[in-house]
Order: C-alpha cells, then sequence, then structure tokens
C-alpha cells in the first residue's frame, strides 16, 4: 500500500490568493498565462509555464524567480510536516451540488506494475522534457496529481475543518485550503489512506515524471531516501457523491466517412438525432446510446446491437475501440460538445463519437480488478488549482 507523508508545505504568504494561483499548466493557452502573469508578478505561472519566448534558461529562471519569492516573503515554508485540506463545492453540469474533500500531501512513487498507485487507464505518450526540466531546475513539485484512495473513511477524517489558509472562488468553484499540523491528525491520515490503493484519477504523465526524476536522484545519491521519492498528490475518497467525472469525446482523422460507418454498422443500429444541442448528453444516458456527428454537423444515435459487444468491457470507449480495431484511423480526444462538433463541420476532422462519462462504480471496479481503461475515458472536474502548495524536493 502506499506511503503518504506530510511535508513543510510551501505556501503564499498572502491569503488573497485570487491573482496569485492557476488552473493546471497542461489547460493553459499562451493567452491564458499572458492574463494569469499580467494580474501579479507572483502568480505562480511566472514559475510554473516556462515558455520559449523566456529564453532557453528558462527553467532556470523559473527555479530563480521561485528563490527569489522565498527570499524576499512572498513564499514561506510551514514551521513543520504538515496536510493540506483542499475542498472544492460546486454545482456539475448535471446542476447536482458536489462538495469534494482531499488532502495534499506527498504520494509515494512507485514502479510501474508494483501496486498501490494505480493507474486507471492506458495513457498516451507525450514525448516533452517540460515537467522532467522544470522539477530537475526548481526541485520542486507545483502541481499536484489527483488520486483516488480506495480505502473507506478517509472523507470522515477530513470532515473537521483544519487551520484556514486561504479561499477562492473561481468560475462558480469554491477552493478553500485549511492546514493539519496535529500529530495525532496528521497519522490517522497517513495511516488511511496507506491502508488500501490510490487510483490515479488526473495526472499520469506528471507521476511518471515524478518516477523518472526519482531514480536520477537515486543513482546520483548511492540510492538513498530523500523527498523524491514521493511527489505532490491530491487524494481523495473514491465516493459517487463528491465525484464529477464527464466525458472525453473521441475525434477520428485518417479515415474515410464511409469506412467508418461501416465499421460502426457491424456492432450498432444508427438513427436520426438531429442536430446536438443542450440535452444531447442526457439523452444518451437516458437511452444507453452513443452519438455520431457528420460531416455537416448533424447527429445519428449509435444504439448497441444485442451481443455486439459480449466480452467487452461496459465502456463506451472500449465499445469504439472494438468496433474500428479493424480499421485504419487516428483518434483525438475532445471534452465539450460545441469544440466536437467545431472539429467536424470545420473539417479538422472526419467525424466524431459522443461518449457517456463512466460511473464511479465502474472505475472501483476495473482498479479492483487491476484492468486499464481505453486512454482519456474520464474527465474529473473540476480542475485543481496550482499555487495552493508547492512540495519542496531537497
Amino acid at each position: 500500500m502506499p506511503r503518504f507523508t506530510p511535508f513543510p508545505a510551501l505556501r503564499y504568504s498572502d491569503q488573497e490568493i485570487d491573482d496569485l494561483i492557476a488552473p493546471p499548466y497542461d489547460v493553459l493557452s499562451d493567452a491564458d498565462v499572458d492574463e494569469l502573469q499580467a494580474r501579479s508578478r507572483f502568480n505562480i505561472t511566472h514559475v510554473d509555464v516556462p515558455r520559449e519566448s523566456d529564453g532557453p534558461d528558462r527553467y532556470l529562471a523559473a527555479a530563480a524567480t521561485l528563490r527569489e519569492w522565498v527570499d524576499a516573503g512572498v513564499m514561506t515554508y510551514d514551521d513543520t510536516p504538515t496536510f493540506t485540506i483542499y475542498r472544492m463545492r460546486f454545482t456539475d453540469a448535471s446542476g447536482t451540488e458536489r462538495d469534494i474533500a482531499g488532502v495534499l500531501g506527498g504520494l509515494e512513487v512507485v514502479d510501474t506494475g508494483a501496486g498501490g498507485v494505480l493507474p486507471h487507464e492506458r495513457v498516451t505518450p507525450k514525448a516533452s522534457t517540460d515537467r522532467l526540466d522544470l522539477t530537475s531546475a526548481t526541485q520542486t513539485n507545483m502541481s499536484p496529481i489527483w488520486g483516488l484512495s480506495l480505502a473507506a473513511g478517509l472523507t470522515e477524517l477530513l470532515n473537521d475543518p483544519g487551520e484556514p489558509v486561504a479561499s477562492v472562488t473561481v468560475d462558480g468553484v469554491e477552493h478553500t485550503v485549511e492546514r493539519v499540523s496535529d500529530p495525532t491528525r496528521v497519522a490517522a491520515i497517513a495511516a488511511k489512506i496507506a491502508s488500501d490503493d490510490v487510483l490515479i484519477a488526473d495526472g499520469h504523465h506528471r507521476y511518471g515524471i515524478s518516477r523518472t526524476y526519482r531514480d536520477e536522484v537515486r543513482a546520483g545519491n548511492g540510492n538513498r531516501a530523500n523527498p523524491a521519492d514521493d511527489t505532490l498528490a491530491f487524494v481523495n475518497e473514491l465516493v459517487a457523491d463528491q465525484l464529477s467525472v464527464e466525458a472525453i469525446h473521441r475525434v477520428y482523422h485518417e479515415v474515410s466517412f464511409d469506412d467508418l460507418v461501416t465499421a460502426l454498422d457491424v456492432v450498432f443500429e444508427r438513427t436520426e438525432a438531429g442536430r446536438p444541442d443542450d440535452a444531447t448528453l442526457a439523452t444518451m444516458s437516458e437511452r444507453g446510446v452513443l452519438c455520431l456527428i457528420r460531416p455537416d454537423g448533424t447527429a445519428e444515435w449509435l444504439a448497441p446491437k444485442p451481443g455486439a459487444f459480449d466480452g467487452v468491457r461496459s465502456i463506451d470507449g472500449a465499445w469504439l475501440e472494438h468496433a474500428l480495431a479493424e480499421v485504419g484511423h487516428a483518434v483525438a480526444y475532445q471534452h465539450g460538445v460545441d469544440h466536437v462538433v467545431g472539429a467536424v463541420t470545420s473539417g479538422a476532422a472526419v467525424a466524431a463519437v459522443l461518449i457517456r462519462p463512466v460511473s464511479v462504480a465502474e472505475i472501483e471496479r476495473t482498479a479492483r480488478e487491476g484492468a486499464l481503461m481505453p486512454p482519456k475515458s474520464t474527465f474529473f472536474t473540476p480542475k485543481l488549482r496550482t499555487g495552493l502548495v508547492v512540495r519542496s524536493l531537497v
């Protein structure tokens, strides 16, 4: 089972953090970064998002910026190892009120296949060394991964508030962080998370980078224990009433529309669905169907034929992989119906298929069985903010 450890968190000294924190680096456009950096010269993106325009030594410059902030007292370390309770309160796309309570700490970095910390889906490769270069230069974990604990009772341990640190509402989501320094409570949280597996919900790539960085540090220090043996993680309990899981739809390239629908027709019945609108996703869930987006932007329901997916895991992404296994094609992944339809009607894609969100029960079942879902099967919302806590690796 995975180790979960407290650490002296590096935090902004100012509790007014609205202009200082940011979404994760991998969802930000250049325009987003420009806007965030214009808010404050201390916005976390000045460190977390080095860009080519910042020069060839941009990672060293980011590290120097972080050191300057610490030296000037813009950011300060906790006096003792702590955990940080991180709460997100919001209303999801279905109108359901959600209250996620998790904890930020150091999650053990384990080898692939070692167990304890489990991927829940196959990961698409990323060639960029950006996160490794930033980690090496700053010697910090900047952005947390999101882990789902299979240990029942973690939520109960987080019910009581900790010491208030900061709170901000962004895009309708209230983000609140509270420090936990009491040794007894710290020990109880650590023991609970270490009692069962943790499933990676978001941040598979960052976790892989943490493994690479850990190995590099071990190779240089005689394999001695060090802070790089763990990585910054937000962990909450895998419970349905907290989690908001949305779908990431499939957008197809490098295949003709005729070849695509010929393959789909083997396992699906197609019927007219008009044009996608705000009710499309709800209708899909009610009827148990997928939705094909044609080149002209109109849609067709895809109802699975009886017995067509016997022996295939009941996940829309897995059904589509099965249906198109013998057809040459390329697939991309897109969140948001409007963006999907736009990709098809603009000619950037041949067609697309809207899929339904994976249930929390299916996520847990897949994890317990040691299986993996297709890439980009889940989209957990809202996104964790970067800058609430930074973890030193020295």
